[in-house]
């Protein structure tokens, strides 16, 4: 895919030119000059590159990864980053060595006004006490029952709002939908509280949406703003917006955690109130023998980081995925075909009944499905790349150095499309590719096919991920055939914490008879 820079005066694009040389030529010098018998990777490029082509830096990186499987960029004179697509790094620093890399302070630092110490923001005891308590809670068989009737509920809303856009025939956002319903349901299953997203929330609530959408928008300025601490120290500015955004979020969050606990309090732990399954009750469960770390902000810090994970995350998923059944219509009536033999449900039954038929065993049996949207977070991950800090000086098994304090990223975007990866055809759609002779899903190495990270960290919501998005598809397909506005009209990948659609998904709806 060409790459379109961004429009810029000769000038300035001399003086890029003279600083980037001089950037490399530093970078480099650095790199082999102190510590000779060291190798380190080829550095490639610098960060005014990266700022060049900003709104098209995945397939920047994409680029650049089909000819070093791991490469450096210089961010400043003497420092640069490490980027790969290596399995066997990604092995090593996610795996094998996995203490020696981690979020480090400059992730922590720049997502700590949103996510406090949740869990996607920390290292060392307060990930590993969280990642416990939640892996543990993320088992249950009631946590499991109460999501999966969370999900069926807002799959059959969801396909009501649909049931409007085809009887209007006019062309739908997708993606706003899929990302307010994921809300509904994260947060439901999160907080044990509706959001009431799709069907016209509160005052309140829409003020909390818009500000954990703007807050989010904003944390990710942070990564390339390197004046937002003196803008958030002075409260101007971007770094003012996000602070009145991160406001409201809280207002609501404690709201919800006050009322919770107050309930517990005076009904007494074995309450009907106490027992309900969301996350919230069951750390708010927790927080009675341990209240020393347990309390209010540790509780919003946690719930709040489910939240943030699993809107977009969702909603960008889902959204990428009727993009490719709307290229791929072939595949969109494979999937809808299986969807048909698998629920068995009465041809008049409403969007509720048909939600409600589906059990375990159908899910169990909507092998195509699942294959179509692993191939679909193949090519467009909810995270495309992913920072790593090196803790202290190290070798990776390629046999390069990477120094202490260095950031290592790996790039689930880029590792979708590696043809020494997936093959001549690593760019194509092809679900077939995960289905073994019998149409049975068969998974690759979570180090070859990152969407889900891997090793300790691996993604505890990666089921619960899978059986929302099977559900909502086996609703939607069932009722409905989905077609581009335009098969002409250009998408990019939106530069954000998750992987979203620029400018969205715009689709025509019509009814299955």
């Amino acid at each position: 895919m060409e790459l379109l820079p961004l429009p810029a005066s000769p000038l300035l694009l001399l003086t890029a030119a003279v600083v980037a040389a001089a950037v490399l030529l530093l970078s480099a010098a650095r790199l082999t000059k102190s510590r000779r018998p060291r190798r380190y990777h080829p550095v490639v490029g610098t960060v005014l590159h990266q700022l060049r082509y900003f709104h098209k830096l995945y397939h920047y990186h994409t680029e650049l990864s089909r000819h070093h499987k791991s490469f450096r960029i210089s961010t400043a004179p003497f420092h640069s980053d490490v980027y790969t697509s290596d399995p066997a790094v990604v092995e090593y620093i996610l795996r094998t060595n996995f203490h020696n890399y981690g979020k480090g302070m400059l992730n922590s630092e720049v997502m700590k006004d949103l996510l406090g110490d949740g869990i996607f923001a920390v290292d060392g005891s307060k990930w590993s006490h969280q990642r416990k308590l939640a892996s543990y809670e993320f088992t249950t068989r009631s946590l499991r029952e109460h999501s999966g009737a969370v999900f069926k509920n807002n799959a059959a809303k969801l396909a009501a709002a649909m049931s409007e856009a085809a009887s209007s025939h006019q062309a739908a956002e997708m993606q706003d939908w899929f990302t307010r319903s994921a809300m509904d349901s994260v947060f439901e299953v999160a907080f044990g509280t509706k959001l009431y997203c799709l069907e016209g929330s509160s005052e309140e609530n829409r003020r909390f949406l818009r500000a954990i959408d703007d807050a989010t928008a904003q944390i990710n300025m942070r990564y390339i703003n390197p004046f937002w601490r003196l803008m958030r120290f002075f409260n101007i500015g971007v770094e003012a917006a996000l602070r009145e955004n991160i406001k409201v979020v809280d207002d609501l969050v404690y709201k919800v955690i006050h009322s919770k606990a107050a309930k517990m309090s005076n009904q007494g732990s074995e309450s009907a109130d106490a027992e309900r399954e969301d996350i919230m009750s069951r750390f708010l469960r927790e927080s009675v023998r341990d209240p020393k770390n347990m309390n209010d902000k540790y509780l919003r810090d946690i719930s709040l980081s489910f939240v943030v994970a699993g809107k977009d995350s969702t909603g960008g998923t889902m959204s990428w995925f009727m993009y490719m059944l709307c290229k791929h219509p072939s595949e969109q009536e494979k999937v809808a075909q299986e969807i048909r033999q698998a629920v068995r449900a009465p041809e008049n039954a409403t969007f509720q009944e048909f939600a409600e038929r589906i059990t375990d065993e159908a899910l169990g049996k909507l092998q195509y499905l699942h294959a179509a949207l692993t191939e679909t977070m193949r090519l467009y991950p909810a995270i495309g790349m992913d920072p790593k800090v090196c803790f202290s000086d190290d070798t990776l098994p390629d046999g390069f150095a990477i120094n202490k304090g260095e950031t290592i990223m790996y790039q689930p975007y880029c590792m979708g499309r590696m043809t020494y990866l997936w093959g001549e055809d690593a760019e194509d759609f092809r679900p077939q590719r995960w289905l073994d002779e019998n149409g049975m899903f068969c998974a690759e190495s979570p180090f070859k096919f990152t969407a889900f990270q891997a090793g300790p960290r691996i993604c505890l919501g990666k089921e619960f991920a899978y059986r929302q998005m099977k559900i909502f598809w086996a609703v939607l397909l069932h009722f409905f055939r989905f077609r581009l506005r335009d098969d002409d009209e250009p998408v990019n990948c939106k530069m954000s914490l998750a992987l979203m659609v620029e400018p969205g998904i715009f689709v025509h709806v019509s009814n299955r008879s």
